[in-house]
């Protein structure tokens, strides 16, 4: 396996990383987790690092200032004089969403070589976190000794409440094994009042990071500057002691011939901060670094190579050093990478303008270029768009092989945002690509075929390897290919994919793992629309066993979610069950949202349901699959919301709107035998119902597809139509070696046991019935036997067969008269409860309501219901009721 590295801030001592990529798949930013050297002119603050100190004593500890107050250098100056590891995490905006924030999280701990157990999982997700990773990394945090200190600097870039109640949550259950340093703006969204009411929260606030005039005067002194102390008074009187204020002050007062007269000017009018920074700290420079100083103003981070290129010249990296070393507003990230103090880079960018107008797009597609090569795709993207050089990005995106990522549902919602800026005026091949994909990815299927055929009609051009386009048009042929449920389209984009991967550079095959994975899942699925049942069976499962971790989770949920169907078409539900739940573990154990899936296995659930005729479970299921945003357009999905809906308006005995349901509107290039042969039966048992048994039985006399399920399906119907000789005959027609499952075998034993019965032979309609029974129980398959009429009903209600329906088809006890029936199977529980779990379903089993329960347990009502709805999924229940029922059967209560 590779390893990242980083290098600790104390020595050379290189400490594996704990992965190599974030959420997005893009590499973590080691800048992000060093700690912020201090500048020459650094004033250190022994009052205050004493009360830091104290920190190391109480599980929290808040630094909170305003913007410039000397927070972060502060506390930097604080951990070079401690004696244990120190995690620092400088966050960013990204950490707005929870599955970033805790991947960085993670990292940092890994990069201070104070990382985690291999236990711990990192989340997949920016925007989510699944509640077992942060129980995870509370539990492996519990008897540090000593505790690891964590700084995360700027935490109110993460502003979303949700990450503070997750960090609260682990800070609170890590005990003794965590010191928490808050770097913040405000006040973060914590239950401050509880901590300082228990006395474990050290607190340096506004008032406190204000110099006094004593160490303002030394600020001032260390900037050459010796001021008489009713000066050095009326400056902190005006800047109410604002480090930043000052240091700006210091830095003008030295060029002006009366700083006392210019420190009392400072604060003339509000913008004399903004004009200091142009006039004085810009103006100060040599030409050659004035320029460079708004050529990189439209960059977020700089390196001396990337500053080399946008100004043409060779000498940005003592240029950087000196600015930095001079204060200059010129911050060092380390590993050689710099950026501009943001308010500082804000008023450079807007002097650009004036001053060289028209020339900020060139430096974004300079940037762009350089960044190619060196940089990371989103930074390419991100220049090339702001450049509105869309063919450049196009073909950057295309080059990289990440045309993919429209359909992974990671940094889709991204791609679409930058390229939604894209006119009509660029026409290139590899436009074409990007329009095309954005429309599959969203099933818009005429424009995304329309704009595939545009980019084969257009040579690839230099920017863009022949190779890469190629097999990224491979790819959307099969998306192709699959929304037009056309297999020969979906062998062709599998066949051009194998013989094009070999003339794609290893690396970018290895970078991109989705890509093999989403070629597999579309030709999985359009050889299942084809009824090709093995062949995709196959693919599908070679699919699901992809590597790739977070790249590749949602092909391998979709895959799951398919071979879960098929497990359903041969009649194996309880089968079916198992892969299509593992399918939501799966994208659950990576914290993606409901809706990032494909939602098939939520209607393959829906048909297992009806069939143990749970139809208020089957209704939700269903519900659930459209709130989730179920594509209608992909035709296994569809068909498979026809088997679930048609099946569930049977049950419910509405036989008209089944017949609705069994036929979707759909366009596709080959017919499909299974969706047909439910179509055709669902529509026989309608004519069945209003008396057509002629009609009835001639809509099933040629059955596309001669699957078990479907010959048993229509053996029922011509049994029900008064014909058990031709029942008989179907179900004679079945393969020895096909071995159905259970559901289907429970329905042929039943069609048998009918013929028998009118045949005179009641002995043998109870002994299919009593088999039919014994192999039901396991699977709960009550549908059936409720499907099957008033004939049956004599035989479940007399001996012996009323033990063995008795508990689970029919109420009350087993009879004592005869071999016992065995007990009620446990329902199937892929996951464990988490704890927090646990401590609701106590709650729920105590008649608690929500509210109640969020108030007992501290938490937000939003974050109960999330608690509920996952142990629901869990319990497979649908109710608070049915949750504590299934909770005491399987002895949780």
């Amino acid at each position: 396996m590779v390893v990242s590295a980083v290098v600790t801030r104390d020595s050379n001592t290189v400490v594996p990383a704990r992965g190599r990529v974030d959420p997005l798949g893009d590499p973590f930013l080691r800048t992000r987790f060093a700690v912020p050297s201090r500048p020459a002119t650094f004033l250190h603050r022994e009052r205050l690092t004493e009360h830091l100190a104290e920190g190391l004593r109480t599980p929290l500890t808040m630094v909170n200032g305003s913007a410039g107050a000397g927070k972060t250098l502060l506390v930097a100056d604080w951990t070079a004089g401690l004696d244990r590891p120190v995690t620092w995490l400088t966050v960013e905006a990204e950490e707005q969403r929870p599955g970033m924030f805790w991947a960085y999280f993670l990292q940092a701990l890994s990069a201070s070589g104070t990382p985690l157990s291999d236990a711990v999982h990192c989340p997949a997700d920016p925007s989510r976190v699944s509640h077992k990773v942060l129980s995870e990394i509370a539990e492996d945090l519990v008897g540090r000794d000593p505790a690891p200190v964590v700084v995360l600097d700027e935490f109110d870039r993460a502003a979303a409440s949700e990450v503070a109640e997750q960090l609260e949550f682990v800070l609170q259950h890590a005990g003794d094994g965590l010191r928490l340093v808050l770097v913040t703006r405000n006040e973060p969204m914590f239950s401050l009042h509880r901590y300082r009411a228990a006395g474990t929260l050290t607190e340096i606030r506004d008032a406190e990071l204000a110099l006094t005039p004593e160490e303002a005067a030394a600020l001032l002194e260390l900037h050459g500057l010796s001021l008489p102390a009713d000066a050095v008074r009326a400056l902190v009187d005006r800047t109410r002691g604002w480090a930043a204020g000052l240091r700006l002050c210091a830095l003008a007062a030295q060029q002006s011939p009366d700083p006392e007269r210019y420190l009392k000017e400072f604060e003339a009018d509000h913008s004399t901060v903004a004009d200091f920074l142009l006039a004085e700290v810009l103006r100060r420079q040599p030409p050659a670094t004035q320029d460079l100083l708004l050529r990189v103003s439209v960059l977020d981070r700089f390196c001396p190579d990337l500053v080399d290129g946008l100004t043409h010249r060779t000498d940005a990296e003592p240029i950087l050093a000196e600015l930095h070393r001079d204060n200059a507003f010129v911050e060092q990230l380390g590993h050689g990478w710099y950026r501009l103090h943001p308010l500082f880079g804000e008023i450079l960018q807007t002097h650009l303008r004036v001053r060289h107008p028209g020339l900020e797009p060139d430096l974004h597609r300079s940037a762009a270029q350089w960044l190619r090569s060196h940089g990371t795709l989103p930074e390419v993207l991100a220049h090339g768009a702001a450049a509105a050089d869309w063919d450049f990005t196009a073909a950057a995106l295309v080059d990289d092989l990440a045309i993919g990522q429209f359909f992974t549902g990671l940094r889709s919602e991204e791609l679409n945002e930058l390229f939604s800026r894209m006119g009509p005026e660029a026409t290139g091949p590899a436009t074409e690509l990007v329009r095309a994909a954005r429309d599959l990815a969203r099933s818009d299927l005429d424009r995304g075929l329309a704009h595939l055929r545009q980019a084969e009609a257009r040579p690839a051009g230099e920017e863009v390897d022949p190779a890469t386009a190629q097999l990224s048009r491979a790819l959307l042929e099969a998306v192709a290919a699959r929304l037009t449920g056309s297999p020969a389209r979906a062998e062709q984009a599998a066949e051009t994919a194998d013989g094009i991967r070999q003339e794609v550079p290893a690396h970018l095959l290895d970078k991109h793992p989705e890509l093999p994975a989403l070629l597999l899942t579309h030709l999985g699925s359009t050889r299942l629309w084809a009824g090709r049942y093995e062949d995709a069976r196959a693919a599908l499962a070679e699919a699901a066993d992809c590597p790739g971790e977070i790249l590749t989770v949602r092909p391998r949920e979709d895959s799951m979610g398919h071979l879960a169907l098929l497990d359903y078409l041969d009649g194996w539900p309880g089968r079916a069950e198992h892969r299509a739940l593992a399918a939501l573990t799966e994208t659950e154990r990576f914290s993606l949202p409901p809706d990032s899936g494909s939602g098939i296995e939520r209607l393959v659930l829906a048909a297992v349901a009806v069939d143990r005729h749970e139809l208020a479970r089957a209704q939700a299921l269903l519900d659930e699959a459209d709130e989730h945003g179920l594509d209608t357009q992909d035709p296994v999905k569809a068909a498979g919301r026809a088997i679930a809906t048609a099946r569930l308006h049977l049950a419910r005995g509405n036989a008209r709107a089944a017949m609705e349901s069994a036929a979707p509107a759909l366009s596709t290039a080959v017919a499909s035998p299974w969706a047909d042969s439910l179509e055709r039966l669902v529509t026989s048992t309608v004519h069945l119902a209003e008396g057509r048994s002629e009609t009835a039985v001639e809509m099933i006399r040629h059955l596309p597809d001669d699957r078990p399920a479907w010959l048993v399906e229509a053996a029922r119907i011509q049994l029900a139509a008064g014909r058990p000789g031709d029942a008989i005959g179907l179900l004679d027609a079945v393969p020895a070696d096909s071995r159905p499952g259970p559901a289907v075998t429970v329905r042929a034993a039943l069609v048998r046991a009918r013929a028998a019965q009118l045949a005179g032979d009641t002995e043998a309609a109870r002994r299919l019935v009593a088999q039919a029974l014994l192999l039901a129980r396991r699977e709960r398959l009550r549908g059936p036997f409720l499907d099957a009429g008033r004939w049956i009903r004599p035989l479940l209600a007399a001996a012996p067969l009323r033990g063995l329906a008795a508990g689970w088809l029919t109420p009350g006890p087993a009879a004592d008269d005869g071999a016992a029936a065995a007990p009620h199977p446990a329902p199937i529980v892929v996951e464990e409860l988490s704890e927090r779990e646990q401590d609701v379903l106590q709650r729920l089993a105590q008649m608690m309501s929500t509210q109640e329960i969020a108030v007992d347990l501290y938490l937000s009502v939003n974050t109960v219901k999330t608690h509920l709805k996952s142990l629901y999924r869990k319990l497979a229940v649908n109710r608070r009721s049915e949750a504590v029922r299934r909770a005491r059967e399987l002895r949780l209560l």
